[in-house]
Order: structure tokens, then C-alpha cells, then sequence
């Protein structure tokens, strides 16, 4: 089994996603601040509903993954709180920040000092913060996208707040799909050997792929309002079904295992997760056969909205079919390099061969286990049973005592997404 090794690539990343975390709080409360003003309420509590919930759901995987691991923690920020006051953290909705100041905190450590990281304790925390950032993406930042393009599609102009917005809620999402990608490739055991351009490739298609379905939906929300949520609701249901049916096992309890279901289930709604072991190809296929067929359903309706009962504007039927061929073909586009990357720079392996195991252990320095009395031969001379015992007595405490085993801490739920996706 392979060490996880903490790369400066990786500090910068994590210290981009606090910045990008910060900047979209601060666009959040200024896109509230503006619905209010204008008296758009139903824009502001929309929008108040995807934040509340979106941070219920992930303080609650937050808390449920402190109490797997029985609250151990590992840095100083975390150390400071006890299990009560980090569960009160997470009540008032603040356990994921501490989170991301302990990775920093622990971040700069390695960065700064000369002495490794031998538990891998950074990594483990990333992978954790990753995971976290993706179930935030999918259900904040993608809504509010969809929520944003809504918007300045039914006003037929752009305002400055909601392109603001929807840039940093596309940025949000960007960032948090290539943040979980190298997250994966982590448990490579050659990732020194997998170049970037296998992450851009990933970032394309995911990019592509999502895009045309936000848009899709964004352009059946402008025409269709009250809809929306009962295409929502519908399709997760059938998504959730096929999650239960895969027969998933991430969390440790069985109430966790439902959430995450559930969670899948909307992460599904957005984009394609691999969530079961061995080949999801004809899953994959299916999948994105059910999508693509769900685009051009959405993009067809309003496109015959558009030319016969245009809500707010008016534009040219062509100008209407083109946009809606073009989403459909942004997805097939995503499609694409989705099939360039699996076919030129995705490693295939086997469970065995990723790295990470919850039970590794390795004695630093240790060289090859030295016998101090063969059975077979003695080099110096026996008279007695007692004598035998003295010189085993006076060896073994002139012996060195080998060092004590260093654990290498493995974050089994990512551990168990990389095979998911690899294996």
C-alpha cells in the first residue's frame, strides 16, 4: 500500500476553496439584500431555502462523521471545542468552517515544517472538506444557478447581482468537481505519473455536461415557474429508487446510509455520480440516456412556449430552436470528452492495487528482524540453563527497542468513492 503525500498543489487548492467559500457568502448576502429591496419575495425565499438547507445538510454530514470517528480530532482549532460545544457548532451551522480552518491550520504545519506528515492527516482531512464541498455544490450552488438564470431570463436583461451570482455559483461549481477529482486521484498509486491535463479533461466534461442540464432547466423554469418543482420532485424520486436499489454503503449507520441516498438521489438530478463497485457502464448509459432525453424534452417545451405564448419577450422562432438545439448539443459535447477521458486517461485498477488501508501500519527506520539467539548455533559457550538466561537478559536490554508503529490513516469513505470510480 502506498503513502498518502500532502503536495503544495493541494494547500493551494484548499485555501481557493476558502476564498471561493467566503466570496460566495458574501454574494449570498447581497443577492438577498437585493430581492428585498426589490420586493422580490419570491426569489428571496427560494433562495433562503436552498441556503438553510443546503448547510442543515452538509453540517449534518459533518457532525455524523465527527461521531463515527468518536470525535477524535487532529488539529488545534478542533481541539480547542469539546464533543458538546462542536455539536453546538454544528446547530448554529458553523462545524464546516472549523473544518476548513483545521485543514488550513494543519495545511500550513506541512507546509512550513520539515517533518512529514506520517499519519497522512492532511490528506484525510481534504478528503473529508472535498466530499463536503461536493454535496454543497449540488444542493446550493447548482440551484442557485438555476435559480439565477431564471432570472435574467424572464427579465431579458442582465443585472449585476444575478450575473454576479451566477458566475460565482458556476466558479462554486467548478472548483468543487476539481477538488473532488483530485481527491480520487489520490489513491493512485502512481499519481506522480497522472498529468493535469487528466483532471482538465474530467473538469470539461463535467463542465459541459452540467452546464446544458442547468441551463435546460433554467429555460423550463423561465416559461414554466410551478412546474419546476414537480419535475424536481418526480425525478428524484425515480433517481432515489435506483440509488436504494444499488444497495449503497457509505456511512456507518443506517440512518446516515438513508441520507446519503437521498443525497445521491439529488446529486443525480445535476450530474452522474459513481456510487457501487464494478462496471457501471450499462448504469452510465442509462443514465445519460434518461438526461439527455429529459433536455430535450425541457428545451422543446419551451422553445414551443417561446413561439406561441412568449411570457415576458418576444424573440424569433429560429433564434428560440437554435438556443435549444445548441443546449442539447452542449450536452452531447460533455458526452464526448466524457468518452475521450475514460478512453485515454482514466487508470483502470484493481481494489487492491489503490492506495490507503485503515489497517496499514509501518515501523519508521526498522531495518530487516534480527534473531539475538539462533536455535541453532550459539557463538560462545553454554554451561547452564542459567547462564543462558543472563546473556538473554543482558541482550535484550543492550538490544535497541525497534520503533513504535505508525498508523496511516485512510479516509475509508473516499477510499471507498475512488473505488467506486477506478476499480
Amino acid at each position: 500500500m502506498g503513502v498518502f503525500k500532502y503536495s503544495p498543489v493541494d494547500f493551494v487548492f484548499i485555501l481557493c476553496g476558502l476564498v471561493f467559500l467566503l466570496l460566495d457568502i458574501g454574494l449570498d448576502i447581497w443577492a438577498a439584500v437585493v430581492f428585498y429591496q426589490e420586493k422580490a419575495y419570491w426569489s428571496l425565499g427560494i433562495l433562503l431555502l436552498l441556503l438553510i438547507g443546503s448547510s442543515i445538510l452538509v453540517q449534518a454530514y459533518s457532525w455524523l462523521w465527527y461521531s463515527y470517528e468518536e470525535f477524535k480530532r487532529q488539529t488545534k482549532v478542533e481541539n480547542c471545542l469539546s464533543p458538546s460545544q462542536l455539536r453546538l457548532l454544528h446547530v448554529f451551522q458553523l462545524g464546516i468552517y472549523f473544518r476548513h480552518a483545521g485543514v488550513v491550520e494543519i495545511s500550513l504545519c506541512n507546509s512550513y515544517s520539515e517533518v512529514d506528515d506520517p499519519e497522512g492527516t492532511a490528506v484525510f482531512l481534504s478528503h473529508d472538506l472535498s466530499m463536503l464541498r461536493l454535496i454543497e455544490t449540488f444542493s446550493e450552488s447548482a440551484p442557485q444557478l438555476v435559480l439565477m438564470l431564471t432570472i435574467i431570463m424572464q427579465r431579458g436583461e442582465l443585472d449585476p447581482v444575478t450575473v454576479l451570482k451566477a458566475l460565482g455559483s458556476a466558479s462554486a461549481i467548478a472548483f468543487s468537481v476539481t477538488m473532488y477529482h483530485r481527491s480520487l486521484r489520490s489513491f493512485l498509486p502512481d499519481k506522480q505519473k497522472q498529468q493535469m491535463i487528466s483532471s482538465l479533461v474530467y473538469f470539461l466534461w463535467n463542465l459541459f455536461l452540467i452546464t446544458s442540464r442547468l441551463t435546460a432547466l433554467a429555460l423550463f423554469a423561465s416559461v414554466l415557474p410551478c412546474f419546476i418543482f414537480s419535475h424536481f420532485l418526480c425525478s428524484w424520486m425515480v433517481l432515489f429508487f435506483f440509488v436504494w436499489r444499488a444497495k449503497t454503503e457509505f456511512m456507518d449507520s443506517a440512518c446516515g446510509e438513508w441520507l446519503y441516498r437521498a443525497t445521491v438521489g439529488l446529486i443525480w438530478y445535476f450530474d452522474w455520480l459513481n456510487v457501487v463497485e464494478g462496471r457501471t457502464r450499462y448504469r452510465t448509459l442509462l443514465y445519460h440516456g434518461y438526461i439527455l432525453v429529459d433536455i430535450s424534452f425541457l428545451c422543446g417545451l419551451w422553445c414551443w412556449k417561446m413561439s406561441t405564448e412568449p411570457p415576458y419577450f418576444e424573440i424569433p422562432p429560429l433564434y428560440a430552436v437554435i438556443t435549444a438545439v445548441s443546449v442539447v448539443g452542449v450536452y452531447i459535447l460533455g458526452l464526448f470528452f466524457k468518452m475521450i477521458y475514460y478512453k485515454y486517461s482514466h487508470p483502470s485498477l484493481a481494489k487492491e492495487e489503490l492506495k490507503g488501508d485503515t489497517a496499514e501500519k509501518s515501523r519508521v527506520g526498522q531495518g530487516p528482524t534480527r534473531t539475538p539467539f539462533p536455535e541453532d548455533e550459539t557463538d560462545f559457550p553454554i554451561s547452564s540453563l542459567e547462564d543462558l538466561d543472563v546473556e538473554k537478559e543482558i541482550t535484550y536490554r543492550s538490544w535497541p527497542s525497534p520503533p513504535a508503529p505508525v498508523t496511516k490513516r485512510c479516509n475509508k469513505r473516499m477510499k471507498k468513492l475512488a473505488e467506486n470510480f477506478y476499480a
